[in-house]
């Protein structure tokens, strides 16, 4: 019995670092994903709709592994689901624009600002002021946003713009966040997926096409490497290891993105930080973190 039990304790302990290795190396797949944005020869938007189309097939395989049924949904359960594949189609596009405007690590800081945002939104709806560590996540977030903000205006106004594109998609991603909060018990995480990238599709293709971007690669290799590591490593690790973390870890983990995407800012396109930066994206980092540990306790 003792051995029996040895076992299983070996085995619990041995998931457990499986869990946290798919969910350091999800985020790391993720913060590759504004490389291959750069690289693609199409445009940014455009990009953008290949990452989700080229997935579509893979997603609806995994759904259907997984038994989770993609047919049979009520129409009012797919309007709102168009709506909050609307915000993520614009998230996306916004982000993927701004990605092409600024520093890789500042992308990946203001794309990732939708925790704080639903802090934000916390507030709003329990109608309660912020308590103590929520004071200093919103003190970290205000700080390390101003500095990395001023930092870019320091560079160049499309540095700027750039960051606001990217702090925009935050934003929306918060609304597509709080539109679909409810569906994912009736959908389940893959086929919820399907069915977002089903509807955001079409809006990211006619979005690339209004904006005269070229839609068509000549090189399909970063578009072929974007979506393996955005949407089918990336994504799939998370949905994997997500549910088995409190929001703590999680916060934790998300920080490798903004230290990935920094690194490969610096190799690939010689984007040197400062002392000041660093400070930034401490604080806003930091920020994150402390939103997503005050989302277990309300």
């Amino acid at each position: 019995m003792e051995n029996a039990g040895a076992s299983q304790a070996k085995l619990v302990k041995g998931r457990a670092w499986l869990l946290l290795a798919a969910l350091l190396a999800g985020n790391v797949a993720l913060a590759l994903g504004p490389w291959f944005v750069r690289e693609a020869d199409t445009g940014p938007v455009s990009a953008a709709f290949w990452r989700l189309f080229l997935a579509l097939p893979f997603l609806v395989m995994l759904a259907r592994a997984s038994g989770q049924r993609i047919g049979g949904v009520s129409g009012k359960a797919l309007a709102l689901v168009a709506i909050g594949a609307l915000a993520f189609a614009l998230d996306l596009a916004s982000w993927h624009i701004g990605i092409g405007m600024t520093r890789l690590g500042n992308a990946v800081l203001f794309g990732n600002a939708g925790s704080v945002i639903l802090l934000f939104w916390g507030f709003i709806v329990a109608r309660a002021l912020p308590r103590g560590p929520e004071w200093t996540a919103i003190a970290c977030a205000l700080g390390g946003a101003a500095i990395l903000l001023g930092r870019s205006l320091e560079i160049s106004l499309e540095s700027f713009a750039g960051d606001l594109f990217c702090l925009l998609a935050g934003t929306l991603y918060a609304v597509y966040l709080l539109t679909l909060q409810d569906a994912r018990g009736r959908f389940g995480s893959w086929s919820l997926l399907v069915w977002v990238s089903i509807f955001a599709c079409p809006v990211l293709l006619a979005l690339a096409l209004v904006l005269g971007e070229p839609v068509w690669p000549t090189d399909w290799t970063p578009i072929l490497i974007l979506f393996v590591t955005s949407q089918l490593i990336g994504q799939g690790l998370l949905v994997y290891s997500l549910g088995h973390f409190p929001p703590l870890v999680i916060g934790v983990a998300l920080l490798t993105q903004p230290a990935v995407a920094a690194l490969v800012g610096y190799a690939q396109f010689g984007e040197v930080l400062s002392a000041l930066d660093v400070l930034g994206m401490a604080l806003l980092g930091s920020a994150l973190v402390a939103a997503r540990a005050s989302a277990s306790n309300r």
